[in-house]
């Protein structure tokens, strides 16, 4: 089943210790369509200025994306601007050009209206309650945030994640939004705020998701070079809803597979800067990859 995505396209320049680029392709819903795209059709809603070019869009038709929703506005396109040091968990913002992304309200073209798969991106989450009062019954609602709408806009993000089925946010976000300490106490008090299943993205340390089933935990793919990890959390959500969405299986085996395969489709967005390691991507290196990951937990049982 088709998904539908809400977030931003933008453009990024990006240094970290391993080179740079500079007005590369990115944003919140590039990354995701992107991904995505590998296991299902993607209807992607976002805003790009008059400076948008065609190429772009090119890449993104390409790869099956539904690029309907996709406002053009008078202005420039969203601009994000950031460092990395050693510590490639940890982006340094160094500047942000909202542009036309400032006024941007979510339109859904009349046949997205009816999208069985909702991935609500890291957006304001006002935004995110528009779009919740656009679609009609989706069958699965997943959303991201970030810190600084958990600390500026808590009541309407709290709104947001009684109508969300899967929350996907980092450590520290888990923390913050449940004011605990505790990863595991945290997790229960976000689960007690709607979502039914709480997936938390560790960077390096891999993945941990949260539900009435129990916790299940996932590595990360131990890289030998990694280039850039912009996007990375936007490429996991996009396996991960992925693999659901074809697969039109809500079970908590499923769940555990989606986000091995989410974690998969990060590992080689990390090995190349903006979405050049994905344009190249064939699904037999994503096949092979994911049996590497099986391989990566298995052991015997006790005799």
């Amino acid at each position: 089943m088709d998904i539908l995505v809400v977030g931003s396209v933008a453009f990024d320049t990006v240094e970290t210790p391993f080179g740079q680029v500079e007005d590369v392709l990115g944003g919140s819903a590039t990354f995701f369509s992107t991904s995505a795209s590998f296991m299902t059709g993607v209807q992607l809603v976002a805003v790009v200025g008059e400076d948008f070019p065609e190429e772009p869009k090119g890449f993104l038709k390409s790869r099956g994306i539904d690029l309907a929703g996709l406002q053009t506005r008078p202005g420039e396109t969203f601009r994000w601007k950031g460092r990395y040091g050693y510590d490639l968990n940890e982006a340094h913002t160094l500047e942000t050009h909202l542009n036309v992304f400032e006024s941007f309200h979510p339109k859904l073209p009349e046949v997205f209206c009816s999208a069985q798969y909702v991935f609500l991106a890291n957006i304001d989450p006002e935004l995110q309650l528009e779009v919740l009062a656009q679609v009609d019954k989706p069958r699965l609602v997943a959303c991201d945030t970030m810190n600084f709408w958990i600390d500026g806009k808590r009541d309407a993000l709290i709104k947001t994640l009684k109508r969300v089925d899967i929350l996907l946010i980092n450590e520290a976000e888990t923390r913050q939004l449940a004011n605990e300490a505790n990863l595991v106490k945290a997790a229960r008090t976000i689960l007690d705020m709607g979502p039914s299943t709480l997936v938390v993205k560790r960077g390096e340390y891999g993945v941990l998701v949260f539900s009435a089933q129990g916790v299940f935990s996932a590595p990360a793919y131990p890289l030998e070079e990694v280039f850039d990890p912009t996007g990375a959390g936007d490429t996991f959500a996009g396996g991960f809803v992925g693999y659901l969405a074809s697969t039109d299986n809500l079970s908590d085996s499923s769940i555990r597979k989606a986000t091995v395969f989410g974690s998969v489709m990060a590992s080689f967005t990390v090995e190349d800067f903006s979405l050049n390691r994905l344009r190249d991507l064939t699904w037999t290196e994503i096949e092979a990859r994911f049996r590497k990951f099986q391989a990566l937990t298995q052991f015997e049982g006790l005799s």
